[in-house]
């Protein structure tokens, strides 16, 4: 369809009109918004607007009314029916002026259920009641009306459209995504907690929210219930029965026990007869067969029959307390109860529940909780049978603040994406109390979930609304929509990373000529957010306990927006800069999320030293650590065997010849000395490898004679050798491993790879490259670094580092 001339999308035209003998309604505003132009939201495939809902329901004491509404085809007003669909023209956070001419003396006034919409239109004069309707960020079908002395005249029900998201395509899937997963989290948290013991249901439960619930099971249970009908569970049951001897079929031996207990069942028949009975022959007259038959009168095909009375018989007090309380009759409301209470009424006539008895007591079986159909009944069942109280009205969404909506729903998918691949271990959404279960997500609470990688064990946590306890600040609090904390292992510790995920329902369209449209060049998120992600990562920081100190805890913020094109979104300043910075912007909407999933995974499968390196550090960091990791700062020397590991122990002492160190001026440089067994020496595998590391405290060159703690060598007593003091010998755990290989001489490493390391060849490690892809392929599994030396790791070079 082709676009509005840029002159008309600000300008304002009439929307509609109401014409009848009591007065005469205006409503008028832009038709177009400029947003929804840009983006090309709310159109078919084939480029055609969508239909809009309109409503109007008349009193008789309007007598003759005539309406007309705005048609772009038209380019202006054209009469409308009732039933016809119309152009959407009313968006949210726009506003729309509203008049009212009263042609009578009776007073008029203007409802809604918005207070302050109630209190923006005001009477001015007798005759005239006016004011500027803007429905803020509510999406969806709104009600107001038009009254006079408390009676309704005309009452207007129009759809309000989302100006930052399809309707059809996002909205409608945000909605029935947050009810979806809200859904799902309750009944497994039912299915893990709740044991059913016998018919009881909860206490308190109203019918409001026991209809609320069913209506949306209520499809999936006629659906479990129909497909039950085409297998259901039965019973193969055995009637015996006394016949006349010629009609029975087959008798069995039991007819020999019957007839010696009935006798009179016997006649003389020496012709015919099969038992001879002192010398003469006998025939049988009556005999006892057993026949199999089909029965569907089970237990579980008991319960399914009562849940679905039980049901029917709720509606059915719905319905007459509804008219009891109510003097307005809603005629919807009552088609739908009607509509579902014929449909019980039909299942219940379906020919496996006819012969069903009353059920007397309840217990779950294996059919019940696995076979299909019967499980989902359950399923309903148990969500009905414990009442659901939804906070924030999310089982009852109608018109709704598209922009909390879009919070809730970032949360819940986050949530979603990140089941697929991980265990949940424990949530505080669905939480239990004694009249009901209760879902928690709410603007003013807090909650989080937490999983474990199945592959690492790692434990990771999502918060809603919340930081981490730990997490303070000595300025003013911070609290973002999302912050997601990883614990990873590393050497033997758990280090934290957290990273805030926010949701803005907000969209800079970069329209042309704008400052934004210059500098970026298409739509995406306000800068604004932006700076408030590099708050949000500088403000909120970590205290260790006992320390006076804060860190910085926050490795990385990212706005989540509502926009639909990922692939041009990748060309965005703002998403290069989360590899920049860390810090920036992801489209995120029910069908653009695999940026966002993408991400996930990289950030969940970093190794710590990836994680850290992707935080912006301070000018400098760089050459510091660079300084400090540079040296190789740890000695692992051979030992001759268990002897001298046991004196190296008890004398904490390690010593080694002069002539196998590369110079004097590296024995300044070693910190740490760790001793390696080999093969040749300690016959146990589970004694060979690096199992003991010390720290230096001091060291000093010796002549061989002067190590009096050793046996005396004589022809090496004049030899120098270099002595180093340890402060005490410290087990590693897990130790490393030798891997086929050994060490000739002695090997020179880093405090850091030793930590890290699980064979002696990984020792080897030493450019920049071959450390980045150890660690990442370490994430993933084993790994096996390859050296060009098979027999002596210090004699070789890494070749290859691989994933086994």
């Amino acid at each position: 369809m082709d676009l509005p001339h840029s002159g008309s999308l600000n300008q304002t035209v009439e929307l509609l009109r109401v014409e009848s003998e009591l007065f005469t309604l205006f409503l008028q505003g832009r038709p177009y918004h400029p947003t929804v132009e840009t983006l090309q939201l709310h159109r078919s495939p084939e480029q055609e607007w969508v239909s809009a809902q309109l409503g109007l329901v008349c009193s008789e004491r309007l007598g003759d009314v005539q309406i007309k509404v705005f048609s772009p085809e038209a380019h202006g007003m054209v009469e409308w029916q009732q039933g016809v669909s119309v152009f959407p023209c009313f968006y949210e956070t726009q506003s729309y002026e509203l008049v009212i001419q009263n042609k009578t003396a009776a007073s008029l006034s203007f409802y809604h259920e918005n207070v302050l919409l109630r209190q923006a239109v005001k009477p001015l004069g007798d005759s005239i009641l006016a004011g500027v309707l803007n429905f803020g960020n509510e999406v969806g079908l709104t009600e107001w009306e038009v009254r006079s002395n408390g009676q309704t005249l005309l009452r207007v029900e129009m759809e309000i459209f989302p100006s930052k998201m399809d309707y059809r395509l996002d909205y409608q899937n945000i909605l029935n995504e947050v009810n979806a997963q809200i859904y799902n989290l309750a009944f497994d948290f039912l299915r893990r907690t709740y044991q059913l013991t016998g018919l009881r249901e909860t206490q308190h439960q109203s019918l409001t929210e026991f209809f609320t619930i069913l209506q949306h099971v209520f499809r999936q249970l006629l659906d479990a219930v129909e497909r039950i009908n085409k297998n259901p569970n039965y019973a193969l049951l055995q009637d015996r029965q006394l016949m006349d001897a010629n009609r029975v079929k087959k008798a069995g031996r039991e007819n020999i026990r019957e007839l010696a207990k009935h006798p009179e069942r016997l006649r003389a028949d020496e012709s015919n007869g099969f038992l001879r009975i002192k010398g003469q022959n006998y025939t049988a007259t009556h005999l006892m067969e057993n026949r199999r038959r089909l029965s569907y009168d089970t237990n579980e095909n008991r319960f399914i029959r009562w849940m679905l009375e039980r049901i029917h018989g709720k509606l059915k007090e719905l319905k007459a307390r509804w008219k009891e309380n109510n003097r307005t009759p809603d005629p919807l409301l009552s088609k739908r109860i009607d509509k579902m209470l014929t449909q019980l009424e039909r299942v219940l006539k379906m020919d496996f529940l006819r012969e069903v008895g009353v059920l007397k007591q309840m217990s779950v079986t294996l059919v019940l909780q696995m076979a299909p159909g019967y499980r989902e009944v359950y399923r309903c069942y148990l969500m009905l049978l414990k009442g659901l109280s939804i906070q924030g009205d999310l089982f009852r969404l109608s018109m709704k603040d598209v922009a909390q909506l879009y919070e809730y729903w970032c949360f819940l998918k986050l949530n979603q994406l990140l089941r697929q691949k991980y265990k949940l271990v424990k949530q505080d959404i669905i939480k239990v109390k004694r009249n009901g279960i209760f879902v928690t997500l709410d603007r003013s609470q807090s909650a989080n979930m937490v999983y474990e990688n199945p592959v690492n064990g790692e434990q990771f946590i999502l918060y809603y609304n919340s930081i981490p306890s730990s997490d303070k600040t000595p300025t003013l609090s911070q609290r973002p929509d999302n912050v997601l904390t990883l614990k990873k292992k590393d050497a033997g510790t758990v280090k934290e990373y957290k990273y805030v995920f926010d949701a803005k329902y907000r969209l800079n369209p970069a329209y042309e000529g704008t400052s934004y449209h210059r500098s970026y060049g298409q739509p995406g998120p306000e800068e604004d957010d932006i700076n408030t992600m590099h708050r949000y990562r500088d403000a909120i920081v970590y205290q260790e306990k006992g320390s006076g100190e804060y860190e910085r805890s926050m490795f990385g913020a990212y706005v989540l927006f509502p926009y639909p094109d990922e692939e041009r979104y990748k060309s965005h300043q703002f998403y290069k800069s989360i590899e920049l910075l860390n810090i920036g912007a992801l489209p995120f909407l029910p069908n653009s999320t695999s940026l966002v999933e993408q991400f996930l995974d990289e950030i969940i499968q970093d190794s710590p030293e990836k994680a850290y390196e992707r935080s912006t550090r301070p000018r400098g960091t760089k050459e510091y650590y660079a300084n400090q990791l540079a040296g190789k700062n740890v000695l692992v020397g051979s030992v001759k065997g268990p002897e001298q590991v046991e004196v190296a122990r008890k004398h904490c002492f390690y010593h080694v010849p002069l002539k196998n160190l590369a110079s004097q001026k590296i024995i300044t440089q070693i910190e740490y000395v760790a001793m390696c067994q080999s093969r040749r020496k300690f016959f146990d595998p589970a004694k060979t490898g690096i199992h003991w590391v010390g720290k230096v405290v001091d060291w000093e060159v010796v002549k061989r004679k002067e190590i009096k703690e050793i046996i005396p060598e004589p022809y090496k007593e004049e030899r120098d050798y270099v002595r180093f003091t340890v402060e005490e010998w410290i087990p590693l755990k897990p130790h490393i491993a030798l891997g086929g290989q050994g060490i000739h001489t002695v090997l020179y490493t880093s405090k850091y790879v030793l930590d890290r390391a699980l064979e002696i060849a990984e020792l080897r490690l030493e450019t920049e490259e071959d450390l980045r892809e150890w660690r990442e392929k370490r994430r993933k599994g084993r790994v096996k670094v390859k050296l060009d030396h098979e027999q002596y790791v210090d004699l070789g070079k890494v070749v290859e580092v691989r994933s086994i």
